[in-house]
């Protein structure tokens, strides 16, 4: 019976598999030297490089000049990103909001872990996500990492490290890796982030100048430079700073990739710009503009014709030619959308108001209006929340306007992985509640420690961060960012219920909460050959004497690929509690010694995957009668064990 791995896929594996594929020439064996063992070697499969460079190229490669943008500690991160983690997400049921019929999630962890954690499960799935992340200014920029690089070159490294020894970044200006430690810890992220998106997703990236440029760069890159969309460029600011020694920052921009090439963003109804669609003749067909040119864009030979006018008057096409073939240029003379001007020496074309299905959105975000700013972010956050916990939010116009821009995104699964005080969250119930959308959001947030962080902050910062740790005490609970932000999700949704908005009823303001934590599964689950059987007689169980049945429910879910909002009962069967997730894709019992009775009442259900534990069975005859059964009963039924 097939053994579940209980960690996240091994991406480099799944690469060495698709270049396979495509260059089966360039594939080879390289010692393994993690499972070998004196006198017994193990190979793995590998990728010649030099081949595989040479493969796509029409000329004789030589040398190691090439265009790119690189720093120290690159690989490290692409390696980083490809590596599997023994590492599973834990459910939360009282930390959570409707738990049993919300289709949100609230995921606290480093984000890294936890995107390779979901890309099974929601691998192509997520068709907008919106990140903020630290800046970079020498100040701010607090990131655990899971990977070190360039020791021995930067000796001058400044930072302090968790429990497990993972790094917790205080980047300061003078760090010898102030840019590198921040680019690798964005491209790991977001190679991963690209693999979520759907077909048709888009990716919206807030940045100030610090880093925009590598950005840029990293993005090109990992999305393409076909799939650059715009650089927008946000009024952040509704007011000049006056004590700027140079120039006032009041703008940040707002990158935009998307999955594929030619993506397009949905037309915005701005009456502002349409103020000059007037209708002075009394059209019937009402406002009218004539300003729009009737030219090609390229050039076509084939509409390179001329116009003889009533008058006489022979009409020269433009450079390009015309927009349209003659016979389609005649038909819209004859319904007045094109007509001769008053001396009869040029056309003109008339654009009507109610054809206009909305205008391009501009790369320039300065109607605080529409996307709002910082100051306004602050006073409508300290309306929900007056105890001033959060220092620079921002405003819920601004991911409202991002999800706008969106086409057909009503149904939209919307991530947010550096989602610090739950801005985007707050913005998708609101949405949802104004047109009765049924977008779900999922927000990743490190559990930063709020009592380090205030050791480190700013003067300007220690009031907030006291707040903060003031609310927390008041709740009960740790001192750590990702609890005030669930407060303030929590506080939204409230304030949206005791709206009098027709669709808030209906509206899901809850949200399933899961933590990062250590694998389910002890160490022999992984490596069997390391103990003994004397050992192994020590460990009685593979899974981990804390962990519930839950816990391996959603980690089985993880490996599986199955998103985890989907509802699910937990029922008890002969003494047995029998776990059904979205009735039927998978069953699971994790008792042990589970009678046939059990086993033959799940087979008959008929689910799509069935697991068990491992020791659930009192011998090698009963596991090996599970697998009859199915076979007799459920024989399109998947079955693993744990």
């Amino acid at each position: 019976m097939e053994r579940m791995r209980m960690e996240s896929a091994n991406m480099a594996a799944k690469n060495i598999d698709k270049l396979a594929a495509l260059f089966p020439n360039c594939i080879t064996e390289a010692l393994d030297e993690k499972h070998s063992a004196p006198g017994r070697k193990a190979y793995k499969r590998a990728v010649n490089f030099e081949r595989l460079r040479q493969m796509l190229s029409d000329e004789v490669l030589e040398g190691d000049e090439a265009y790119e943008f690189t720093w120290v500690g690159k690989k490290a991160a692409i390696m980083e990103a490809n590596k599997a983690v023994r590492l599973t997400l834990r459910p939360y049921i009282d930390e959570s909001v409707d738990w049993g019929r919300t289709g949100n999630l609230y995921i606290e962890g480093d984000n890294l872990s936890v995107l390779k954690l979901l890309q099974e499960s929601y691998l192509g799935a997520i068709k907008i996500i919106y990140i903020d992340p630290p800046y970079n200014t020498g100040k701010d920029f607090i990131y655990r990492d899971n990977f070190r690089v360039g020791q021995e070159d930067y000796k001058e490294a400044m930072g302090v490290y968790d429990e497990n020894g993972d790094k917790l970044f205080l980047n300061p200006e003078n760090a010898g890796r102030f840019h590198s430690d921040w680019c690798s810890m964005m491209y790991a992220r977001l190679l991963i982030a690209r693999n979520l998106l759907t077909d048709d997703g888009v990716i919206f990236i807030s940045i100030d100048d610090h880093e925009n440029a590598d950005l840029v760069k990293i993005c090109n890159e990992i999305f393409g430079e076909s799939c650059f969309v715009c650089s927008a460029v946000w009024r952040s600011s509704d007011n000049s700073n006056n004590d700027a020694k140079q120039f006032s920052g009041d703008h940040n921009y707002t990158l935009i990739y998307s999955k594929q090439p030619l993506w397009q963003p949905e037309k915005i109804q701005d009456k502002s710009k349409r103020k000059h669609f007037k209708n002075p003749d009394h059209d019937p067909k009402g406002a009218w503009f004539d300003g729009n040119p009737l030219n090609s864009p390229n050039y076509r030979a084939n509409l390179r014709y001329t116009i003889a006018a009533p008058n006489g008057n022979i009409i020269q096409p433009p450079k390009n030619g015309w927009r349209w073939s003659k016979e389609t240029l005649q038909q819209k003379m004859e319904t007045g959308e094109v007509y001769f001007n008053a001396d009869q020496t040029n056309i003109k074309r008339r654009t009507y108001l109610c054809d206009m299905e909305g205008l391009p959105p501009s790369s320039l975000w300065i109607d605080l209006e529409a996307t709002g700013h910082n100051r306004q972010a602050k006073y409508e956050l300290l309306s929900l929340m007056p105890e001033d916990v959060f220092d620079t939010p921002k405003p819920v116009k601004l991911l409202k306007y991002i999800i706008g821009l969106v086409k057909d995104n009503r149904e939209a699964v919307i991530m947010d992985f550096f989602s610090g005080s739950g801005t985007t969250a707050d913005a998708v119930m609101q949405l949802n509640a104004e047109d009765g959308g049924r977008r779900r959001f999922i927000m990743v947030q490190l559990p930063e420690d709020l009592d380090n962080s205030l050791a480190h902050a700013a003067n300007d910062k220690k009031r907030v961060l006291k707040n903060a740790i003031a609310l927390c005490d008041k709740n009960g609970v740790p001192h750590v960012l990702s609890e005030v932000a669930k407060e303030r999700i929590r506080r939204a949704g409230k304030r949206i219920k005791s709206e009098n908005h027709p669709l808030a009823q209906e509206t899901d303001v809850g949200f399933r909460v899961f933590k990062l934590d250590a694998s389910n599964m002890n160490d022999v689950y992984y490596a069997p050959g390391d103990y003994s059987q004397g050992m192994l007689s020590l460990l009685e169980s593979n899974v981990k004497p804390d962990r519930t049945g839950l816990d391996l429910l959603f980690g089985c879910l993880l490996e599986w690929g199955l998103p985890l909002s989907m509802p699910y009962t937990s029922e008890q069967m002969h003494g047995c509690t029998v776990h059904t997730y979205n009735n039927g894709s998978l069953i699971a019992c994790f008792d042990q010694d589970i009678p046939d009775s059990v086993i033959k009442t799940i087979a008959r259900r008929q689910p799509l995957r069935a697991v068990f534990c491992d020791g659930g069975f009192r011998a090698s005859p009963a596991k090996i009668n599970v697998g009859e059964v199915f076979k007799a009963l459920a024989p399109d039924t998947r079955v693993k064990v744990i």
